[in-house]
């Protein structure tokens, strides 16, 4: 990629990065394209779809929550690593409202620009999940699937207005359904 367009695709980024928080995953791309000073065509020239928009904002988020996966695998509690995984899972897709809709309809379609990201977060999720298992921490009648499924409903839950002030009570019943009698010594913020 030339300088200047890597500079534009950096630009657009950024400036989607803040449009698409203060209005979420339904955010105007025209919108996107104005603020950045661009064309609608740049923006598709970079970002062909809403999802591969979606995928470039959230790319480098799940690549980090995958790194911290991998970091966690050789925790000491297993237990507490998948409890704090889940957590940073769930606060990261809470920072753009609607995300979470998004993410879900990629598991299905295999052929989403999202599709991989999630796909690999999933795996990563469901390694700690087996960790966790092994040590008799964690329910065994739940994959990779189902945490996903879990960490998406708790994230959807916090794009709910009425519904912000019980979110932590809500995660920590979702945890302690999760794990077994004490896996975790404390799974509170």
């Amino acid at each position: 990629m030339r300088s200047d367009a890597k500079k534009n695709y950096e630009h657009i980024l950024t400036i989607a990065n803040v449009v698409v928080t203060e209005h979420g995953a339904d955010a105007s791309l025209r919108d996107i394209a104005r603020r950045a000073g661009v064309g609608l065509g740049t923006l598709y020239r970079h970002f062909p779809t809403r999802e591969a928009l979606l995928d470039a904002l959230l790319r480098a988020g799940f690549d980090e929550l995958t790194v911290k996966a991998c970091e966690l695998e050789t925790a000491d509690s297993p237990g507490d690593a998948l409890v704090s995984w889940l957590r940073e899972v769930v606060t990261f897709t809470g920072i753009y409202q609607g995300v979470v809709t998004v993410m879900v309809e990629a598991m299905e379609d295999t052929e989403s620009a999202l599709h991989a990201s999630c796909i690999t977060l999933r795996e990563a999720g469901a390694r700690l999940l087996v960790r966790a298992q092994s040590r008799g921490l964690a329910r065994t009648d739940m994959n990779g699937d189902d945490l996903f499924a879990l960490a998406a409903a708790l994230a959807w839950l916090g794009d709910q207005p009425s519904s912000v002030p019980r979110a932590e009570h809500v995660f920590s019943i979702i945890v302690s359904a999760i794990l077994t009698n004490g896996a975790s010594s404390d799974f509170k913020a």
